[in-house]
């Protein structure tokens, strides 16, 4: 019977550390956008305070509000979703929206009153702190329907009452279009409460759970 031959164990080469995947940089477009609303909100308030610039106003903040769509979009659709985003992105739209309220509600003729401001502002601030906890505890507290919905009424208030300055104070027509403006405005200011108590609703059911 022949000997058997010993074989020595062939070494392997050397040892590979797996490196943990890296995610998209903070600094991609979709961040890039939201901080630039954030420039466009600080030239929003000027021209308010200002005083007299309001279609000027208007577009800033129409072009505020549609990248507000736009970052979150090209973020899910090439998977650049980062944790600053999810923060910067929020924040961005309770400035643009609470800070319009509230240097509106200092010019005459705006419709927009110090109360108004006051639900806006603790709205916002009531649900962030309620999706701080929540989160903590790794819980799903994204955003909802209705308030969706809020933002988008909201940026019309906005809207209605920078037209109604431009167009309409001291005019034959500007009872009707103060009537439109104040709907707008009460209609922002239901919704807003209304998804603020949805939220609220929402957030019991987690801590109960």
């Amino acid at each position: 019977m022949p000997p058997v031959e010993e074989r020595t164990p062939t070494t392997a080469g050397p040892a590979t550390t797996s490196q943990p995947a890296r995610g998209p940089s903070a600094l991609n477009p979709p961040n890039i956008i939201t901080l630039s609303r954030l420039l466009l909100a600080v030239l929003l308030f000027w021209l308010i305070d200002q005083g007299g610039h309001w279609l000027a106003a208007l577009v800033v903040f129409a072009i505020a509000a549609a990248t507000d769509a736009l970052d979150g979009f090209i973020a899910r659709r090439y998977g650049l979703v980062t944790k600053i985003g999810r923060i910067l992105d929020p924040f961005a739209d309770k400035v643009i929206i609470g800070g319009a309220f509230m240097f509106l509600a200092v010019q005459p003729d705006s419709g927009v009153n110090a109360w108004m401001v006051i639900t806006v502002i603790g709205r916002e601030m009531f649900v962030t702190s309620l999706r701080s906890v929540l989160e903590q505890e790794g819980k799903d507290f994204s955003a909802i329907m209705s308030g969706k919905i809020k933002m988008v009424v909201q940026c019309a208030a906005v809207a209605g009452s920078l037209l109604f300055l431009e167009y309409a104070r001291g005019t034959a027509s500007e009872h009707g279009w103060s009537i439109a403006r104040d709907v707008l405005l009460w209609s922002s200011v239901i919704v807003t409460l209304y998804s603020g108590y949805e939220y609220i609703i929402r957030a019991a059911r987690m801590f109960r759970g």
